[in-house]
């Protein structure tokens, strides 16, 4: 590979960082059904059902107010940050400084603090990132499980990969994309990553 043609296809990693390639929605969720309000109902409806699913005690009051904030407010986000284009051109205008907004860690970052706006008793919120073994693609989200159990029986909340706001929401386990791991893990592995490039001389 010559070093101009290596430098091309850097700088176009460099461009889509943030996020890994996207996916459509859950099943039987199409952006069609994001246009109307009747759309959006329906599909809160399904979120909470989810959400519910997740244990006896989950209180059907916050199983609401967390379907409504989740397939709502990114829709408001999207306007605000201008997003237009399918999600990974949206990274290149974000990474370009011509969009302020719109990585899959910004939804991710601000999903969970409204979320957590919430005082939500009968859920907890994770934080996970997905491909984080591979260059500058790695792919962050908000989970959700019911209170104190593990992230690996939750859901995930992923307003980014459908693209404008979209809600994806599914079970961790039957994501058909990502291979999700614990955001604390994935940021250890980085730290002992880089100690180690360090000892080799190899970040001077």
């Amino acid at each position: 590979m010559t070093l101009t043609r290596r430098a091309v296809l850097g700088g176009i990693a460099l461009a889509v960082s943030g996020c890994a390639a996207p996916m459509s929605g859950p099943t039987g969720v199409t952006a069609q059904a994001f246009a109307s309000t009747s759309g959006q109902d329906a599909i809160i409806a399904r979120l909470e059902a989810a959400l519910l699913a997740l244990g006896p005690d989950i209180l059907p009051e916050e199983a609401a107010r967390v379907a409504q904030i989740a397939v709502r407010e990114p829709l408001d986000w999207a306007q605000a940050w201008r997003v237009e284009d399918p999600p990974l051109i949206h990274n290149i205008k974000v990474n370009s400084g011509t969009r302020p907004r719109g990585l899959c860690k910004h939804w991710a970052d601000d999903l969970e603090a409204r979320l957590l706006q919430e005082g939500l008793q009968s859920f907890s919120l994770h934080r996970a990132i997905a491909n984080a073994d591979r260059i500058l693609i790695d792919h962050s989200t908000v989970i959700i499980t019911r209170r104190d159990a593990p992230m690996n029986t939750g859901l995930v909340l992923d307003p980014w990969r459908s693209g404008q706001g979209r809600l994806w929401f599914g079970r961790v386990t039957e994501d058909p994309k990502y291979h999700w791991v614990p955001r604390a893990e994935v940021f250890a592995m980085k730290r002992e990553r880089a100690a180690r490039r360090k000892r080799a001389g190899l970040d001077l």
